[in-house]
């Protein structure tokens, strides 16, 4: 169990996608595929796609002013941000600066945290603890990505996964006796880090004429790997927040995971026992987001009914690095 200070809640939950659609009769113009290959193999039928110009601030400012306004406070009483993202605006300044400035939390400080998709679970559990700790009172988390800005259009086995699309929760004390996060859990296993990358742009192989024209500055991906990697470690991480804490698979509520594939998810579900009804999959209306996946999955349980105050719920993630995540925390709000 982590120790705290004291309880924190999620007191404001928001998300943004751009308007723009991408299906997969589109792609089908694009590359060599079809709908039904997609479907079969992903569960994917459309995704968001950003406008030429736009960056993960422009996708995460909406949705962290909804959130804020959710919380019941002011950009002012945000004391800390932290942005999950693998496309931030520019490598530096960071987007979590970039943010602070779009929607005036001129009292807060901030960075961006890099663990691809599980990068909003990630950077919640940082921010549960800035506020456990009472280091701020109030902390803006946000997970994020343009994915479109890093994938190949020509490249089939990539393309059809990705969509753009950003979350933000509010992160503040909770009351005595009032639904707030349990526990959390991160492992990393840097081993699969070549099975999921982007080779250049950064010190390693900076840009150049050469990496430009051989399109390493797009995703590359082993996907047979991080398939494998993906269902073992969502089911091991699952189970083992649970354990530590005493519980199982029955006493869910709802399972949120990271929505990168229909196949995956399931096979989780399955080893923990659960039942659709505790499951929640949108990834055929949005693809793969990366850090944006769990706040839309989140938002789509709350709007349908999926979720309410007081339910057990846990999150989990797996992501490029290899990353794993984990949260388990009673629905707040």
């Amino acid at each position: 169990m982590v120790n705290s200070v004291r309880p924190v809640k999620i007191s404001g939950l928001a998300t943004y996608v751009p308007p723009r659609v991408l299906t997969n009769a589109d792609l089908e113009k694009l590359v060599d595929t079809t709908d039904e290959w997609i479907i079969q193999r992903t569960g994917i039928r459309e995704r968001h796609i950003v406008e030429p110009g736009q960056g993960t601030s422009d996708l995460a400012q909406p949705a962290a002013l909804k959130a804020i306004e959710e919380a019941g406070i002011t950009p002012e009483d945000i004391g800390f941000i932290v942005v999950g993202t693998t496309t931030p605006d520019t490598i530096f300044p960071s987007t979590a600066c970039t943010l602070q400035a779009k929607i005036g939390a001129v009292n807060a400080w901030g960075f961006d945290l890099g663990a691809a998709c599980s990068g909003f679970v990630y950077s919640m559990s940082v921010a549960y603890q800035m506020v456990a700790t009472g280091a701020c009172e109030h902390a803006l988390v946000v997970g994020g990505d343009v994915m479109s800005s890093i994938i190949d259009y020509k490249d089939r086995a990539t393309c059809v996964l990705f969509g753009d699309g950003a979350g933000a929760v509010v992160l503040s004390p909770a009351a005595a006796g009032e639904p707030s996060i349990i526990d959390f859990c991160n492992l990393t296993d840097g081993t699969g880090g070549p099975s999921l990358m982007m080779p250049a742009g950064g010190s390693r192989m900076p840009a150049s004429h050469e990496t430009v024209d051989k399109k390493l500055h797009y995703v590359k991906q082993d996907g047979s790997a991080v398939f494998k990697f993906a269902v073992r470690m969502t089911q091991e991480i699952s189970l083992k927040i649970l354990e530590r804490n005493n519980l199982t698979g029955a006493d869910l509520d709802l399972f949120v995971s990271h929505q990168a594939n229909r196949r995956i998810i399931e096979a989780a579900a399955q080893r923990l026992g659960l039942g659709e009804d505790k499951v929640i999959i949108n990834l055929e209306r949005f693809g793969n987001t990366t850090a944006g996946t769990i706040p839309l999955a989140l938002e789509d349980a709350r709007h349908s009914g999926r979720v309410k105050k007081g339910d057990l719920v846990l999150l989990a993630s797996v992501g490029a690095g290899f990353t794993v995540g984990s949260m388990l925390l009673r629905w707040s709000l």
